[in-house]
This record gives structure tokens, sequence and C-alpha cells, in this order.
């Protein structure tokens, strides 16, 4: 189910949402799936009947908005609305936040804001605040006046919550959502809808979990499909069909987007985002890109580093698998060799870059022979969409501004 998509489609969309969940249980680390998931292959339950969602708004006191309506037409609840929240409230369950057990987060919230029950800041604010100090507790105080007015979606969860804002209402008579987490570190995060905020949680379950089906095969030649285009000289849609890869979890669409934006500028911090939480049993560490093309950034990043950057070159070194660690070290003492010579590519592409090395120039016209031996260049593996072990020597680092960089990506190559 697209999320530019009408919301009238719940049913084939929630179906789909609960075989991937059956099919990417893991009965070894998981809970026991409910006996009637496991055989109907469904996280919902029975429709709500016209009856009970309108006995839900006389309750209430709201009818409550289209997307919600129609998604307890489909089910009276939910179960596992993604990997943190286990079970969403049915008709009957609908409450007000400020009347449930979780009202907890409402006194953490006026607390932090400096509220009192009761207290109504707007009516006793009638001077305009201007400083920075008085906006961040303005801020703080319509969080807290956001959650006591909110509509309780959740019924359990991992210290998370989902809400509904009754005074948000856009023109189609959708309430803005939010999700809420103590452990994000952030505060509550808005979606536009109840649709918009449950299509959010679908997409942050397949990015942890990564269950097998037809969304992960869809995302799969998606990724494919923009690595060929990048080959053949795209980047801004390339790259934006890889951003919503990653967000389902397509590892190799992390690994294709750092050498596009490594090529595009501040190479050092894209390296570090794509290793830094790669120490452990991974293919990429184990491969031939790693070794050739992203190990010569790693060493070079932590020659840059400064005191308190990341340094993911030394957390590889301590806590990557053995044979990692063995391809690490055998590099770093190759590099400390006096007779070291780097290697930028394939033979053709190599010897070329080395002529432009050896001639000493960093001028545009250094840059135009670069520029030129580019059809020379072939990718190591399927993964490898760029040179980017350029950018690992200091004079072609120098060399490879963004501007330029983007015109290498914008050749055909490879």
């Amino acid at each position: 189910m697209d999320n530019t998509r009408g919301r009238e489609e719940w049913a084939p969309f929630l179906e789909r949402w609960s075989g991937e969940w059956v099919d990417g249980h893991d009965p070894q680390s998981d809970a026991p799936l409910a006996e009637e998931v496991a055989k109907d292959r469904w996280l919902g339950f029975a429709p709500a009947a016209e009856a009970d969602i309108a006995a839900a708004e006389a309750r209430l006191g709201r009818r409550l908005p289209p997307s919600l309506r129609e998604f307890l037409q489909v089910t009276d609840g939910w179960r596992d609305a993604g990997c943190f929240i286990y079970r969403l409230a049915g008709t009957a369950d609908l409450q007000w936040l400020k009347d449930t057990d979780d009202k907890t987060w409402i006194e953490v919230y006026d607390d932090l804001a400096g509220l009192t029950d009761g207290e109504d800041p707007e009516e006793d604010d009638d001077e305009p605040e201007e400083d920075e100090d008085e906006d961040e507790e303005d801020f703080e105080v319509q969080e807290a006046l956001l959650l006591r007015r909110t509509l309780r979606l959740s019924l359990e969860g991992d210290a998370c919550v989902l809400l509904l804002d009754p005074d948000d209402v856009d023109e189609d008579g959708e309430w803005a959502a939010y999700r809420l987490a103590s452990w994000s570190g952030e505060g509550p995060e808005r979606h536009d809808s109840f649709y918009d905020l449950m299509y959010a949680e679908y997409v942050s379950f397949h990015g942890l979990r990564k269950p097998p089906g037809a969304t992960r095969d869809h995302w799969d030649q998606q990724v494919e499909q923009a690595r060929q285009a990048t080959l053949g000289g795209e980047v801004d849609a390339p790259l934006e069909v890889l951003a919503r890869a990653r967000e389902f979890g397509s590892e190799r669409a992390e690994v294709l987007t750092m050498q596009l934006k490594a090529m595009l500028g501040d190479w050092q911090h894209e390296i570090t985002n794509l290793v830094w939480h790669r120490a452990g049993d991974d293919d990429l560490l184990r491969g031939p890109l790693f070794a050739a093309e992203l190990l010569p950034l790693l060493i070079r990043q932590d020659q840059l580093a400064a005191r308190y950057d990341l340094r993911p070159l030394e957390r590889l070194k301590e806590v990557a698998p053995p044979d990692v660690q063995a391809v690490v070290a055998t590099y770093e003492a190759a590099v400390a060799a006096p007779d070291f010579r780097p290697t930028f590519g394939n033979p053709e592409f190599d010897a070329a870059v080395h002529a432009i090395l050896a001639r000493g120039a960093t001028d545009a016209a250094a840059y135009q022979a670069l520029r030129d031996a580019l059809p020379l260049w072939r990718p190591l593996t399927e993964d490898h969409i760029a040179p980017v072990s350029l950018l690992a020597h200091p004079t072609l680092a120098e060399l490879l501004t963004p501007e330029r960089g983007r015109e290498l990506l914008e050749a055909a190559r490879g």
C-alpha cells in the first residue's frame, strides 16, 4: 500500500502487513504468535459494526477521523503495530489519554514544562515571547498541552504510545497523529493522519525486521534499477529511491547511497555512518568492495578525525570478527611501508590516475585529465558505483570538490 494512494485500501494493506509479520516471525527470539494469528495470518480482529463506532464517538464526544473509522470498519483493534506497539485499541477501548493509566505521559510533560495540575498558561500569557529561552519554554508548554487533549490509540507498547490530536484537523477531517517513545530522545513525532502514522509504523517494521515477501522484493528491484541508473549518469532520482529503500531496511541501498553522497561531499561523515554499526558478522566487511575501496577511506578518516569524532576504524579493530581484523591489520601494515602505492581501481583506471598524480598538478587541468580517464573505470562488484577510493588520497580529495564529484557521477561509466 503506497502512502500516496487512497485510504480506503486498508484491507489489502493490513493483509500484506499481517502476512509479512507472520513470515518474518523468528521462533528463536520472538514471543510466540497467537494461535489465531498463525492460523489465519491476520493481526487484526473482526470488523467493528457501525453501531460500535457510533457508540465510541458518542462516548468521546467527537466524530472519529476518516482513516481511523475506515480502519475500524476493517478490524476492531490490531496486534503488533510495528515493533514497539503491541496492541491498538478497538472501539470499546478508545479513550482520552488523560483518562487512562498512560496519563503519566501528561504528568511528565507537565513537569518538564513547569505546569501544575489544571494550569492553562494560554490564559495568563498576554506578552509575546522574544528570547530563545522563552521560545524553548513555550515549545515545552505546547507539547504538554498537546498530550492533555490527545486520544490514546495504543493499549500496550514498549515505553511507547500512539495518539491523535482532535484540535489539529486538516481539510479532509483527519486528525494529526503522534508516536511518543521515551527511548527515542525526541518528543511527540507528528504525522498528518492515523493512516500516515500506521504506514510509518509499517515502514519501521520493515526497516528493523526486513521480513520476506512482496514488499522486500519490490524494494530490491527498485534498488537494482537505481544502481543501473547511477551508472548511466543519474544522481538525484536514484538517491530518492535509495533513501526510501533504506527506510524499508535495504542494506544494499545504504552501500550505494554512501558512494553517491561521498562523491558529493562530506565523505568522512558518509563512511562513518556506513561502517559504525557494522562491527559484527557482516558480509560487506568481508567483501572486496570493503578491502579495496572502503578501507582506504576508513584509514584516511581515522587520520583526519578530531578528538571527539567517531572513529569506526578503531571500533573495527576492537570488535570486528578476527578475519575482518586481519584484513584491516594487513592493509594498515601495507600503508605504513615506505614503498606503499595506493590502488584506485581496475588496472587501466589505476594507471591513468597515477599518471595524473605523477604530474603533481592540482589544477583544473588535472581534474580534466581525471574526468577524461573515467571511461576506463570499471566497478569492482555489483555494489560498486563510483571510484570513492580517490577520496582517500589527499591530493585527489582536494581536487574533487562536491561540484566536480557530481560531474563525475553524471558521466556514464562502468
